[in-house]
């Protein structure tokens, strides 16, 4: 599934690009993305109470800018990023192109997603043992999805929270609008044996036929979603390299 880049990137105007990412570097390839950060970025990456916390944004950060940096052919350092009222990050108009693109990322593993056409939204979420996913559905999720978790059994109940939450958070982070959109406005499908879709936004159910959801096979203790309104596309998945890392 996950593939090695090819050395010539190319991105038509139907693909979509997945990457994965591991957020644990060595010391002195964070050093080096962390040159490539704006003064804010920088800010940012300096807030973090814990040391891992800071290397992992340096990291989640630095990874983007090589990476779009690659498509585009510029220097990461010189790429300039705008953001939503919501905090959805985009390139600055300013460039002289432009790619739509997202990223999440959780606990040591990042993915990032690319594309020029669609709106797009990705979500990872590390499976760590939780004790109250039940109420947590209850309070975040619409009743029919609550009542779906609380018949499963516990193992079952943690991946079907955890895959219902990347897959709504995905959706969410795609139009822009974040968590505070509603969660349980988003109905997901939940059942082991179904294809990841959406079942309605807001009560409507054509609304959500035009948006396509996907489970993304990140690593065993992870479970990511990816969100795209069309349904007709191409995707790769494909893994960081050192020659995107060191593309400066």
């Amino acid at each position: 599934m996950w593939n090695s880049p090819p050395k010539q990137l190319t991105l038509s105007d139907r693909d979509i690009h997945v990457w994965r990412a591991d957020l644990n570097l060595p010391p002195e390839e964070i050093e080096t993305l962390a040159t490539t950060l704006s003064a804010d970025e920088s800010d940012r990456a300096n807030r973090f109470h814990f040391e891992k916390d800071r290397k992992h944004f340096i990291a989640a950060r630095g990874i983007l800018r090589s990476l779009l940096g690659t498509y585009l052919n510029l220097p990461p350092s010189q790429l300039e990023f705008a953001y939503s009222d919501r905090g959805k990050p985009s390139l600055s108009v300013t460039l002289p192109a432009s790619l739509s693109f997202n990223l999440s990322h959780s606990n040591a593993l990042a993915l990032y997603a690319v594309t020029k056409t669609y709106s797009i939204g990705i979500d990872i979420e590390y499976l760590r043992p939780m004790s109250d996913v039940v109420q947590l559905a209850k309070r975040f999720f619409s009743p029919r999805e609550y009542e779906a978790i609380a018949q499963l059994s516990p193992p079952e109940q943690q991946r079907a929270f955890f895959q219902a939450w990347t897959a709504k958070e995905a959706y969410l982070k795609a139009t822009g609008v974040g968590l505070s959109g509603g969660l349980e406005k988003v109905e997901v499908s939940l059942g082991s044996r179904e294809a990841l879709k959406l079942l309605s936004i807001d009560g409507d159910c054509r609304r959500a036929g035009s948006w396509s959801l996907y489970s993304v096979r990140s690593r065993p203790d992870y479970l990511a979603a990816l969100a795209v309104e069309n349904n007709s596309w191409n995707l790769s998945y494909w893994d960081v390299s050192a020659q995107i890392l060191h593309f400066f």
